[in-house]
């Protein structure tokens, strides 16, 4: 299969919004279409995101990963958090995931970032091994905390 990854525009709002709607499925969300096509309308219009998309050789959507800018701070250098990362479930194990992943690094990396950083579940064993396999270094050192408003 011939994977083409490009940054998403207005014009992918459709495809992009259903795999959005997908993946948050997958982490146990209820589906909403239009909640992820909103989210991912403003994301793109804002550009407060970079979201790149897979497609394959007819131009169809395959998977997008989504990065949010941000700042180290020890580095004293730019940043990027990969948040999302979803490939259709009829392209999977066709090299897709990987494709984005490497995409993602090399962009960041043309945007001076000095630094990528992701989570992911832990049961998520899967991407845990793509993510290994591509060099990324799980982080033991550190716990991350959240909190709702």
């Amino acid at each position: 299969m011939s994977i083409t990854v490009r940054q998403a525009t207005p014009q992918d709002l459709e495809p992009v919004a259903v795999l959005f709607d997908q993946y948050r499925q997958f982490y146990g969300q209820p589906a909403d279409l239009a909640l992820a096509r909103t989210f991912m309308s403003d994301r793109l219009a804002e550009g407060s995101s970079l979201v790149l998309i897979a497609t394959d050789q007819a131009d169809k959507t395959l998977g997008f990963t989504q990065l949010y800018p941000m700042f180290d701070s020890v580095g004293a250098t730019r940043s990027f958090v990969l948040y999302d990362l979803f490939v259709s479930p009829t392209a999977r194990r066709q090299g897709v995931a990987r494709t984005l992943m490497e995409h993602a690094v090399a962009t960041a990396r043309e945007l001076g970032a000095g630094r990528v950083e992701l989570q992911t579940a832990k049961d998520n064993l899967p991407a845990q091994r793509l993510y290994e396999g591509l060099g990324w270094v799980r982080d033991n050192d550190f716990y991350v905390y959240a909190i709702a408003p």
